[in-house]
């Protein structure tokens, strides 16, 4: 497969290759899409790797998306090394896992090598063990200690999302002696970096020089007279955490430290984007109830995420159900009621979804903490009286024109609001005790809030429609 791959390819004609790749959209076009799969299916490897190899990455990423595992193989085989390795992270989890099980391990050990330690590391850490100790042991020394030394933090940690490499400089050089020092490291650079950290002799960042200022100030001038303070990430530090630093901070880039102190690697706001996006997906995703899902998930892997959030469901429906069978005997006698439990039910749910998801955004991003939450419970509790005075009106005159009984219409109006005030106060208290007990808020605050809605707004219209229309 590699001697394919890499094998000489004969000069392609410009007309042959569709180069409107992407829509106004940035997204790959279904032409362009078509034409691989055609290429795929001749296995014209020629074809593809012209089709292919202008493309950024990201977008050779996209387009693995929306291929087949079968023409996925085929694109793999011949894709440039140097494509496959920028490639590589940007892929969905399932898809990059299938991936790399068709690419040589000679070939990825390679491939890995163009990548910084962050990147290499995230790549390796998909592989099986076997795969993994035979690509390992096809790289260079200090490129697998590096990544040795990376998937020794925890998953989440900021040891495991940093790259290692770094450029720092005492801080008694100048700003010449700096910018000497750099040009001279030629491949060695790091491939992105917006600051110099300036370290003291135990190799602990005091500062940060950031390369347009260096660039900007004479030659002369001592790093100590230019150098900016810096905010260090503790190498064990949780990811959301040091998202939370980026954002607060306005940061492009942070030195990374050990236990004593010492300058051991940086994070870089692009890496910093990805965290905001993943846990940004995985609370809506958890809002919701479902399993973290890519385009490369099996039915039976979404099935599988997807059917205890429902029985959990089922079983809230049945304690609801339960409710509506304690008052069948003015049901019986009033068959209007059933006709406005939907209501009740819709209209307390969405309100409780709405005080919840607030919340749990406000949670997030540390807007809301123990010193201003009863303060803003206060502020979602009127939210909900208000809510309930504007739609009861509507709901109460609608209901008593339509059964021609205005008892009908106060009975449902009055219920309307006592359940907004329910959903106001158990959408927000919900995530806010969930947090406190040191539960991921977005997890199962959904269906707690639902359930809690349906049977309070059941047990309130139902128990008041028992008590004045009977």
């Amino acid at each position: 497969m590699s001697k394919i791959a890499d094998a000489p390819l004969p000069p392609v004609q410009n007309d042959e290759i569709e180069h409107v790749a992407l829509d106004e959209d940035y997204v790959l076009t279904a032409g362009f899409v078509e034409k691989v799969v055609d290429a795929a299916d001749d296995g014209d490897g020629v074809r593809l790797r012209s089709l292919l190899e202008d493309l950024h990455p990201a977008d050779v990423a996209d387009l693995m998306g929306f291929l087949t595992s079968e023409h996925r193989a085929v694109v793999t085989v011949w894709l440039p090394a140097d494509l496959l390795a920028d490639t590589l992270p940007e892929l969905d989890d399932s898809i990059r896992e299938e991936v790399l099980e068709r690419v040589p391990h000679l070939i990825l050990a390679e491939a890995l090598q163009e990548l910084d330690s962050d990147d290499a590391a995230a790549v390796v850490e998909d592989l099986e063990d076997d795969q993994r100790e035979r690509v390992l042991a096809a790289m260079p020394d200090v490129d697998r200690a590096a990544i040795e030394s990376s998937l020794g933090y925890a998953e989440d940690s900021a040891g495991r999302l940093m790259q290692r490499e770094v450029m720092a400089a005492p801080q008694f050089w100048s700003v010449g002696d700096t910018i000497d020092h750099v040009r001279k490291q030629g491949e060695d650079l790091p491939e992105l970096f917006f600051d110099i950290y300036v370290v003291d002799p135990l190799n602990r960042p005091v500062g940060s020089v950031p390369v347009s200022g260096l660039l900007r100030a004479p030659r002369t001038v001592a790093l100590a007279d230019i150098m900016e303070p810096v905010n260090e990430i503790a190498v064990d530090q949780d990811q959301e955490e040091v998202a939370y630093i980026f954002e607060k901070y306005h940061l492009i880039s942070a030195p990374v430290t050990d236990a004593a102190g010492r300058l051991v690697g940086q994070i870089t706001v692009d890496d910093i984007v990805n965290i905001i996006q993943e846990e940004n997906r995985e609370d809506i995703l958890r809002l919701a109830g479902v399993s973290d899902e890519d385009r490369g998930s099996s039915v039976t892997e979404i099935v599988r995420g997807r059917v205890p959030w429902l029985a959990i469901n089922l079983g809230t429906a049945v304690l609801s159900a339960v409710v509506i069978s304690w008052f069948e005997a003015t049901i019986e006698q009033i068959v209007a009621l059933v006709i406005l439990l939907p209501i009740v039910s819709a209209i307390g749910g969405n309100a409780g979804t709405q005080a919840l998801t607030v919340t749990v955004r406000a949670l997030a991003t540390r807007e809301l903490n123990s010193s201003n939450a009863p303060r803003t419970f206060r502020r979602e509790f009127v939210v909900g009286l208000a809510n309930g005075l504007v739609l009861a009106p509507l709901i109460g005159g609608a209901a008593g024109l339509w059964f021609r009984d205005w008892r009908i219409g106060a009975v449902i109006a009055a219920a309307m609001v006592l359940n907004l005030l329910v959903a106001a106060t158990v959408g927000m208290l919900t995530p806010l005790t969930l947090s406190r007990l040191k539960f991921d808020p977005a997890v199962s605050s959904a269906v707690f809030v639902t359930a809690t809605t349906d049977f309070f707004g059941f047990l309130i219209f139902l128990g008041l429609a028992t008590i004045v229309l009977l």
